[in-house]
């Protein structure tokens, strides 16, 4: 077994013999007491069984200890979200999950009793006996087997759906289902990307509703019912049918069961969505009372730009999506009308903002500048991280490139230091030594064809955050003779205008996971997709083995690539470590990214009756799932408010 994840193992081990022992003290006498009020109806009524009949035998026992305390059933908590799609982070913030991450990033057995794993690639699940769906139907490894072989093994229905996580030397796993509790995948290489894309805050799906989703699904209806169903519904075939009942991660088909604590029950399109409990969730705390606390979460849609100001007046009752620092003076005013307190909660982003030059863009002249080193790090260097620091960001980040942050084990200061500083002289020497000496009547120097020196950066137009960043750079650049301007549009056409060359350079958020272990997967780092701005036709190249996308042309992203490769055979976590330097150190002295600063703080508006929440956190997608890895089915209301 590979040393990395033995820990791992063994930790889950001990955890889940705790919690099996803590559970039977705290149940021994507890009985009905411990029902959620809500559901005392339903359950008179005889429409849901008992809390023992509905929880797994062997439930999972969250101990509230510290700054976190047992609490009480009820209460609707309010959130915001600036359009009808954003619900998905109701699957983020609920992050149940298969195995995930506690809030120290340490793997552990949720949804899943147990594991293990051999060789780093063998994974042995085990379910847990009695698990049962939000609807109440049992959840075995048929709906595993249904995933597998219905859906991933399907010709039809499995495009576009083949995870990357899944393959090894572009060879799927053997799957196995080994009893009704137990499925096992096989590969015949270390898959080191297995675990984490199945604890990610979008996750990699295994399992599937069967009961549910087999009667829509033509192999067991019949091509006769099944073109039925399809002119009915007026859709283009079966599979579209399929899919557009088959996404938990969305969250928008209130029939769709689930193993998240809320489950949305608001048919889409809607203003106000609602999530009621999960009255089959498989989590207690350690007095056997049956989690989430909170029974409703309300989610209105307001347009993002209303949101903090909604927020300031009370209207939601945990927040921190589309709340910006420069918000946090308005929100503090706010505290002293209405019952919630603002914490500035630390982020994990290689950088704040970012800037990508695009190194595979169609305009000639600028993709041989822009693959050239010295622009890179003379552009870097113009940079004004102090003032920008200072008049956008309170002085309250750190000026660094788009790096690992402190708090990762592998940050060196060097990597967010080096070519960062203020320094116009090595600047504009850098491009004098190119040959870029002409310069037109208002100082900008003229590219080789006579053109001036214009840089357009690409903006999806979401923030004034962006605009304000880049009005400062625009100044600095001014100073070593390059103009720039931006060009704001949707999301959608920012990223096709990358994707196709089109731009020259963008500015988006930098590095998704600033925190990494030497364990943790060097995607964003390396060339693996062509959402990464400063290569989409490299990292397309590589995500696609070829098949789409442009084979590279630097040296140095060669050796990154190849590094990847190493990464995801090494045995050791020392060995893994040295890589992930070596990756970092590359990116480092070659800049392919521009960093602005990063320790930016995230205001969070928490209700004052809400109890549970940490005053200090880390809000980040992928290090924390947000809330995620907090455990929101662990908040709790105090009596005023439930």
């Amino acid at each position: 077994m590979t040393d990395w994840l033995f820990p791992m193992i063994k930790r889950n081990c001990l955890v889940a013999a705790t919690a099996v022992a803590s559970l039977l003290l705290a149940l021994s006498g507890t009985g009905n007491a411990a029902e959620p009020p809500i559901l005392a109806a339903k359950i008179d009524a005889g429409e849901l069984p008992p809390m023992a009949e509905r929880l797994p035998e062997q439930p999972l026992v969250v101990e509230l200890t510290g700054d976190k305390s047992p609490g009480e059933y009820g209460g609707e908590m309010r959130m915001l979200m600036g359009k009808a799609k954003d619900i998905r982070q109701m699957t983020i913030y609920g992050y149940a999950r298969l195995v995930g991450y506690d809030s120290n990033q340490q793997l552990q057995a949720d949804i899943l009793e147990s594991y293990s794993v051999e060789e780093g690639r063998i994974f042995t699940f085990v379910l847990r006996k009695g698990h049962k769906w939000s609807d109440g139907h049992p959840f075995t490894a048929e709906d595993f087997r249904y995933f597998w072989e219905d859906i991933i093994l399907d010709p039809e229905l499995a495009e576009g759906r083949m995870a990357s996580a899944l393959r090894v030397a572009d060879e799927l796993p053997v799957f196995e289902v080994v009893d009704e509790q137990t499925v096992r995948y096989t590969w015949q290489a270390p898959n080191p990307y297995f675990l984490p894309a199945i604890a990610g805050a979008n996750p990699l799906y295994l399992y599937k509703p069967a009961h549910y989703l087999k009667q829509f699904h033509k192999k067991y209806i019949g091509d006769d019912a099944m073109q039925e169903m399809v002119e009915k519904e007026d859709k283009r075939n079966w599979m579209a049918i399929h899919h557009g009942k088959d996404r938990p991660y969305k969250q928008n088909n209130p029939e769709l069961p689930s193993l998240q604590p809320w489950r949305n029950i608001t048919q889409p399109p809607s203003e106000r969505f609602i999530f009621e409990r999960n009255a089959f969730f498989h989590r207690v705390d350690q007095n056997g009372m049956q989690l989430p606390y909170i029974d409703t979460v309300v989610v209105g849609i307001a347009s993002n730009k209303l949101i903090a100001a909604k927020a300031g007046a009370g209207e939601t009752d945990l927040q921190a999506r589309y709340i910006r620092l420069d918000n946090y003076p308005y929100l503090k005013k706010g505290e002293a009308n209405h019952p919630y307190k603002v914490s500035l909660w630390s982020t994990a982003k290689g950088s704040q903002l970012a800037l990508y030059p695009n190194m595979n863009t169609r305009h000639e002249q600028w993709r041989k500048l822009l693959r050239n080193v010295d622009v890179r790090r003379a552009l870097s260097l113009a940079i004004n991280r102090n003032q920008i620091n200072k008049v956008v960001y309170y002085g309250l980040a750190k000026p660094s490139n788009n790096t690992v942050v402190s708090e990762s084990p592998l940050f060196k200061p060097e990597y967010a230091t080096t070519w960062a500083d203020y320094d116009l002289d090595t600047a504009n020497k850098l491009l004098d030594g190119l040959g870029l000496t002409k310069r037109d009547d208002r100082g900008v120097r003229l590219l080789p064809d006579g053109e001036p020196m214009e840089l357009p950066v690409q903006t999806a137009g979401e923030s004034t955050e962006q605009t304000d960043v880049l009005e400062l750079i625009h100044d600095s650049w001014l100073k070593i003779g390059v103009k720039l301007f931006s060009v704001p549009s949707q999301r959608e056409v920012f990223r096709s205008r990358v994707f196709a060359g089109e731009a020259i350079m963008s500015i988006w958020t930098g590095l998704e996971n600033g925190m990494p272990s030497a364990n943790s997967i060097p995607e964003w780092v390396t060339p693996t997709t062509k959402y990464q701005y400063q290569w989409p036709q490299w990292g397309e190249f590589v995500a696609t083995s070829g098949a789409a996308g442009e084979p590279p042309e630097l040296p140095e992203v060669d050796r990154l690539i190849e590094l990847h490769d190493q990464w995801r055979v090494a045995g050791t976590t020392e060995e893994r470590e040295a890589i992930w330097h070596e990756i970092l150190a590359i990116n480092m002295d070659q800049v392919f990214t521009i960093g602005v600063l990063n320790g930016v703080k995230q205001p969070v508006v928490i209700n004052e009756q809400l109890n549970n929440v940490p005053t200090e956190g880390v809000y980040d997608i992928t290090a924390t799932a947000y809330f995620g890895a907090y455990r929101p089915d662990t908040f709790w209301f105090s009596e005023s408010r439930r």
